[in-house]
């Protein structure tokens, strides 16, 4: 077989990677809620072989809703069909609340050493799109900018293209339309000026963001891209998509703060996983899929109105609470040429290391210059099918709440315990035997290793309030 097969030409053998390609691909997806016509993958013979990386955020998503991983509310095939054929991080943490995610999240440092007010990037800070851009990779972003500063912000933060919704901060820029016009007759804003009213008169903001993005593709088949896709869903105002008969009659100006509704939820759930499946079918008609690499998550977790059935509980959305079990949401990395089929990995991840991850992935130095970086890369998790390789020893939050008019809170933990800053009540916790974080461990019955951990961690916490 051997003396046959290398006596094959060079065209014949590219022909026959490319036909398992092809058929490995369209075998998968046939069985799975993701179809596609899939064109052959020649993304080796064109290009380098930098992987793509497109990064799906969603809003307000919490680890509750996806089937695959024991939710039992909502249909979600083509999220379960990442998980069944890629791997699930199940220990991934962001912080409770959207503002301060998305901030650890673009420039890879913890919230102590970067943030200034609610929605906003600093102009001086460097993001995986500055990575990445200088990393010769074409950028996108669509979707929730949340950073304020405008083009000139999305620009300066290594964005060529965009098609964003809030790009100012929404208490300076005609705050009302970033939350009546989030979904239906959107108000998007793209090269610098917003798009009228006509263009997206009955229009769903979802469907223009896919638009934007899909084209993206196309026009960077032959290079490396980077694209971000940061949902809107599924965020209040609670309100129908296209695929709901409500949709047609529904007023955004009036009724999405009028009649918003939880009984919608189920909808935006649905339509978000079918863009998911949409944005898998555009990368492998593409001819991409063998050299992509696309991961979801969420900003914080599910809402605290909203209420799921999860592995046969109730369960209340996450949303805003700092206990390690409601922190948690979905991480789902799919690249059928990098990562084994249905692997969960269980090490530590935050997101700050979102930042060194994609260093390693475009094959650049993690950035020296740039102050300093708190995250770990997991990107070799993501190329092992050894599910128990942990990284990282502990996570760390700060949550900066002066946007709530709330006290500051900070905290780390790590597979087994957690402790709070003293100046919330220095909380130490167990957390694999109490992960409703009931009980603090009182000082007298922790044990020499506790003890140990404890002063250990209450260092760490002290320093990094302390800009260390």
């Amino acid at each position: 077989m051997k003396s046959t097969f290398y006596k094959l030409t060079l065209n014949a053998a590219l022909f026959l990677s490319v036909l398992l390609v092809f058929t490995s691909c369209s075998k998968s997806l046939e069985k799975k809620a993701v179809t596609a016509d899939a064109s052959a993958d020649l993304s080796s013979a064109k290009r380098s072989s930098t992987p793509n990386i497109i990064l799906i955020m969603a809003d307000d998503f919490g680890y509750e809703i996806p089937a695959s991983t024991g939710g039992e509310t909502y249909t979600t095939p083509n999220l379960d069909f990442m998980v069944a054929n890629g791997m699930r991080f199940s220990r991934f943490s962001p912080h409770p609340d959207g503002p301060p995610s998305r901030l650890a999240l673009f420039t890879g440092k913890y919230c102590f050493r970067n943030w200034v007010e609610f929605g906003f990037l600093p102009p001086t800070e460097k993001s995986i799109g500055n990575l990445l851009h200088d990393a010769n990779y074409q950028t996108c972003f669509v979707g929730k900018w949340q950073f304020d500063g405008g083009d000139t912000s999305i620009r300066n933060h290594g964005f060529d293209k965009y098609r964003v919704f809030m790009p100012f901060n929404p208490d300076a820029n005609n705050g009302n339309d970033q939350f009546t016009r989030r979904y239906k007759n959107p108000y998007l804003y793209e090269n610098g000026q917003y798009l009228s009213d006509a263009f997206v008169e009955g229009k769903y903001s979802e469907d223009l963001f896919f638009d934007y993005a899909s084209a993206f593709i196309d026009s960077n088949r032959n290079k490396p891209f980077f694209l971000a896709y940061s949902n809107s869903l599924i965020q209040k105002p609670w309100s129908p998509t296209p695929d709901n008969p409500d949709f047609a009659s529904w007023n955004p100006a009036v009724d999405d703060v009028a009649r918003a509704d939880p009984k919608y939820l189920g909808d935006m759930v649905s339509y978000i996983d079918k863009t998911i499946g949409k944005i898998i079918t555009k990368v492998q008609q593409a001819g991409l899929m063998n050299n992509t690499i696309i991961i979801f998550t969420s900003d914080n977790g599910t809402n605290k109105r909203l209420s799921s059935q999860y592995k046969g509980q109730t369960v209340q959305g996450g949303k805003g609470s700092t206990i390690e079990k409601n922190l948690r949401v979905p991480l789902f990395v799919y690249s059928p040429a990098l990562v084994a089929p249905n692997v969960e990995d269980t090490s530590l991840v935050d997101m700050t290391d979102f930042l060194p991850t994609f260093a390693e992935i475009a094959k650049v130095s993690k950035p020296t210059t740039w102050g300093t970086l708190d995250g770990v890369t997991f990107y070799d998790n993501m190329k092992s099918a050894i599910s128990a390789r942990k990284q990282r020893t502990n996570s760390y939050c700060y949550w900066p709440r002066d946007y709530q008019r709330e006290p500051n809170i900070s905290f780390i933990w790590d597979y087994t315990y957690k402790l709070y800053d003293s100046v919330n009540g220095g909380g130490f916790y167990n957390i694999r035997l109490d992960p409703s974080e009931l009980n603090p461990i009182p000082n007298n019955q922790l044990t020499s290793t506790e003890k140990s951990i404890k002063k250990s961690y209450s260092k760490i916490l002290s320093d990094r309030l302390n800009g260390k």
